[in-house]
């Protein structure tokens, strides 16, 4: 070795490295480590199996995104039912149609994009209608044995609210829950649009019931209500999967068509 790089010192030619001497090797000393790259290795820890990947945030799963993950403030979050609202007019009136034509396979329409802004808004339309209606045809029907009649009952408007929206929102939880247990799929958001849309008929039907005959109105109320159970129990049947549930259809169908008789009986009466 050249003289001049003999007399320099140790130090230098190793950098920032320190020495290992050889009484450390013998006593199995710890070598010391940079500081500095133990806290990198920490912040960039190595991909799982040591393919390299790329950074990965301490704490976070190995095999998903932190992102995907799911979270349970979720559900109180407005942006995660957007989707849910994301549809046109073009859409609506197309399931609107589809709700009075049961053949029309409303259950496939809905498949990809179930919607809950038509089902909230026919609820809502129903409930004012069946309140106002229901006192006018009140008033039509009395006016004959009192001329002197003219009173608005709110109760009307309560007893709408509390049975259009409980129906629309606890019935196909309901089914729900008994499709899943006797080992059909469904889809819950599904059977609330469905059963929304299915109240759609109902709406025209209580202008009809304005008609101040009684015999008209169970006919009307009759073919609305066949019209609504027949669209639920096709749409139902769709989405069975092929497994036998024909006595939770017709429990839909018969439920439906009693809340049609409940409307005629309790607000046009």
């Amino acid at each position: 070795m050249d003289e001049g790089y003999a007399n320099l010192p140790t130090s230098h030619l190793l950098g920032s490295v320190p020495a290992v001497t050889q009484d450390d090797r013998k006593s199995g000393a710890p070598v010391p480590q940079d500081a500095a790259a133990t806290s990198r290795l920490q912040e960039f820890p190595p991909a799982p199996g040591g393919n390299g990947g790329g950074y990965r945030p301490p704490g976070a799963p190995a095999d998903g995104d932190v992102e995907n993950q799911a979270n349970w403030k979720g559900y109180f979050n407005i942006a995660s039912y957007a989707p849910y609202f994301n549809v046109d007019t073009d859409v609506v009136v197309d399931r609107l149609i589809s709700s009075v034509y049961p053949m029309d396979g409303f259950y496939r329409k809905i498949d990809a994009n179930p919607d809950m802004y038509g089902p909230l808004w026919i609820t809502t339309t129903l409930i004012f209608m069946l309140a106002a209606f229901g006192n006018f045809a009140t008033y039509l029907m009395q006016k004959k044995t009192d001329p002197k009649i003219g009173n608005f009952d709110v109760g009307y408007f309560n007893w709408a609210a509390s049975v259009m929206y409980g129906y629309a929102i606890i019935v196909p939880a309901v089914f729900f829950f008994l499709f899943q247990y006797f080992g059909s799929r469904p889809s819950l958001v599904r059977f609330w649009c469905m059963w929304g849309y299915s109240l759609f008929v109902f709406i025209p039907t209580s202008v009809l019931l304005l008609i101040p005959v009684e015999f008209l109105r169970w006919v009307i109320i009759a073919l609305a209500g066949g019209a609504s159970s027949w669209f639920i129990a096709l749409n139902l049947k769709e989405c069975t999967e092929g497994a036998d549930l024909m006595v939770l259809i017709a429990s839909a169908a018969v439920l439906q068509f009693a809340l049609a008789l409940f409307i005629k009986v309790f607000f046009f009466a």
